[in-house]
């Protein structure tokens, strides 16, 4: 049986979106309030997958090496709230390059649920932006957008939930 998922954008979801970019660890910064919502989903019953547009790669500002070590951080600071998740996928492409795995297109969304086994008409994707509920919407799974660099997170988990109970849809 397939199991669920709540996809994350990461910046200004998870981690403050700066207009500079985030180009090495020590810019990385996790929002506050986060752990609960986080812990949250995985006590649902739901895998928890970042997917996150990384033009800055592109743009030539950062490589993947210190963008691992971005993500590498990322995934300490959550491990030490209490929050583990189940991967990290990200386009390093810019804008104007046309890939199909930029949001809001679906290919990281896609390329997460054959990799990791996850039913997507029972996911969810949580983004600050309009291109992140479309790349849900293209993937064929659910969209709740939140305030860029907000406290969302907490209140888009309860609407999964009351989604969830309403549908009758337990933990997997």
């Amino acid at each position: 049986m397939k199991s669920r998922a709540v996809f994350l954008d990461r910046d200004g979801v998870l981690t403050r979106e700066r207009t500079d970019y985030v180009k090495t660890p020590d810019e990385l910064e996790i929002l506050p309030g986060i752990d609960a919502p986080l812990r949250e989903i995985r006590e649902r019953g739901f895998r928890i997958v970042i997917i996150t547009n990384q033009s800055v790669i592109g743009r030539g500002l950062t490589t993947h090496h210190e963008m691992s070590k971005i993500h590498e951080k990322l995934r300490q600071e959550l491990s030490r709230l209490g929050c583990t998740i189940d991967g990290i996928y990200y386009c390093p492409h810019r804008p104007d390059e046309g890939c199909g795995c930029r949001k809001p297109e679906p290919g990281l969304i896609l390329k997460a649920s054959g990799e990791l086994g996850i039913n997507m008409a029972r996911s969810w994707m949580i983004g600050d932006k309009a291109i992140d509920l479309e790349a849900a919407r293209r993937a064929g799974c659910r969209g709740v957008r939140v305030p860029t660099n907000g406290s969302g997170l907490k209140d888009a988990v309860h609407r999964i939930a009351l989604a969830e109970e309403s549908e009758g849809v337990g933990s997997s």
